[in-house]
């Protein structure tokens, strides 16, 4: 028998060599692919997240405080709930979102993308947007309580400080900032001016274009100012003067609300208030929710975010939310299942319909 000669094995670790090299490669590549994605969703992003924010209680309270206390007057046992509504947003000057945030808000038919622009003017500091924020909660806080207790039939007296003129109107270069206004006459009916309300009547009869003097109380000495109205649109007029008011309560109420900021509460502030003040449970057990901004004189305005809001309120189980009447083209688009929308215009037409509610009385209700 020859020799035998053994046949040279594989060259194996060559052949790994070259295996765990291109795998080394493969993982740095998946790495660096992975890390670049990361970086692309996480870099911030010129556009805003809006989403269905919290729920309050206006006939409730937050931590025990009472959102709503009234004293000085007899109030009474409330039911149900009157919810308002808000939305949260991120975006903008001190609050910068990240394409990640802006994927998901697009995924979730909860939340709303938007340029930032849109929603936010980004010339403006996250500090000057917190305090507009707060100072628009304050006046519709104050707002809401002069309509509400003008609807239940007090009087609420209100030094009316002119503080400007709009240009394009004819007061302009008539009144003077500081004027103090305590009368107007229409033709020969005078009325002395001691309440907001009094004048808001006058202007509300007197059409568009009519000359009227103003009784303005200047540098301690009474003095006449003749200007002419201008049209409102709804067959009243305007002064086309800006007033800072400073009201006299006939009886004392807060409202304490945190971290809540913006105009749009008002309405359902209002409804709070005249529910504390007036027998009967007012919604009858029912929750209701809604938003809207309020007028001194008790209109109901439009608000952004309107879809979000209702899908806060179905959220939180409402059944019937009021909506600002100018907000109804948006609402009708995306109402949730189950969710009444009833439109309003007025303070007193919300209260209508909250009554009605509770009454069970609903087939008559004007809805979006």
């Amino acid at each position: 028998m020859g020799d035998m000669s053994a046949t040279p094995a594989p060259d194996r670790p060559r052949v790994l060599d070259r295996i765990g090299t291109r795998s080394i490669t493969m993982t740095i590549s998946g790495f660096a692919t992975l890390g670049l994605l990361l970086l692309m969703l996480l870099t911030p992003v010129p556009y805003a997240v809006q989403g269905a924010g919290p729920t309050f209680d206006a006939l409730g309270a937050l931590e025990e405080t009472e959102l709503i206390t009234v004293s000085g007057a007899q109030t009474y046992p409330t039911s149900g709930q009157l919810l308002l509504t808000t939305v949260t947003t991120a975006g903008g000057p001190g609050f910068p979102v990240d394409a990640g945030s802006v994927v998901r808000g697009w995924l979730d038919p909860g939340r709303r993308v938007l340029p930032v622009e849109a929603v936010i003017d980004p010339d403006v500091t996250a500090e000057e947007q917190d305090r507009l924020a707060q100072q628009q909660m304050s006046s519709s806080q104050e707002n809401a309580t002069v309509a509400a207790l003008t609807a239940l039939g007090y009087d609420v007296p209100a030094e009316l400080t002119i503080v400007g003129a709009d240009p394009q109107l004819g007061a302009d270069g008539i009144v003077r900032e500081g004027d103090m206004l305590t009368g107007i006459a229409v033709g020969s009916e005078r009325t002395t001016v001691t309440t907001y309300q009094q004048l808001a009547e006058v202007l509300a009869a007197t059409p568009g274009g009519t000359p009227v003097l103003l009784e303005v109380d200047r540098d301690g000495e009474s003095t006449d100012l003749e200007i002419v109205t201008t049209g409102n649109g709804d067959g009243g007029s305007v002064l086309g003067v800006f007033l800072d008011a400073e009201f006299s309560y006939p009886i004392d109420v807060q409202i304490q609300i945190d971290n809540v900021g913006g105009p749009s509460a008002g309405t359902m502030f209002a409804l709070g208030i005249i529910d504390e003040l007036t027998p009967g449970e007012m919604t009858g057990g029912h929750v209701v929710a809604g938003t809207g901004t309020i007028s001194l004189e008790g209109t109901v305005g439009p608000i952004g975010g309107i879809t979000l809001k209702m899908y806060a309120a179905e959220r939180d189980g409402a059944e019937y939310f009021l909506a600002p009447a100018a907000n109804c083209g948006e609402a009708v688009e995306d109402i949730p299942d189950g969710l009444h929308v009833v439109s309003v215009s007025t303070l007193e037409e919300a209260r209508d319909a909250v009554e009605a509610i509770g009454d069970g009385q609903t087939d008559g209700l004007p809805s979006c």
